[in-house]
């Protein structure tokens, strides 16, 4: 119900657009995360599908930006000026409550991840 999407190697610097592509049934929140190896998955950016409302982890704010098209029910991170520390497997999550969170158990539906490498 989740397809993640938009992931590669890419230099430090560099940029990359990723996508989720949500089908079978409404969300009012996605989210992304992101999980490098040996480490624990953690928040990267969630929206309101309504309202388009953003929040973001500190450690990406200012280079990622999150997005989404309705009409397309598909939701974007767009990122930026990337480093070697946003390597990682990045999972889209989606959810049916509408407030904004950054706690992984609060989401109910989870993609397949996409392998972003930051290379330097």
């Amino acid at each position: 119900q989740l397809q993640a999407s938009g992931g590669g190697l890419v230099q430090i610097g560099g940029s990359l657009r990723l996508s989720c592509a949500a089908s079978g049934r409404t969300f009012s929140t996605v989210g992304w995360f992101r999980q490098a190896p040996g480490k624990e998955r953690e928040f990267v950016a969630v929206i309101s599908w309504s309202g388009g409302a953003t929040y973001y982890a500190d450690s990406v704010k200012g280079r990622f930006t999150m997005s989404r098209d309705r009409a397309k029910n598909t939701a974007y991170l767009q990122m930026n000026s990337l480093e070697p520390d946003d390597t990682g497997v990045y999972y889209c999550a989606a959810r049916r409550g509408v407030a904004l969170t950054r706690i992984i158990s609060d989401f109910d539906y989870w993609g397949q991840g996409t392998q972003v490498t930051v290379s330097s």
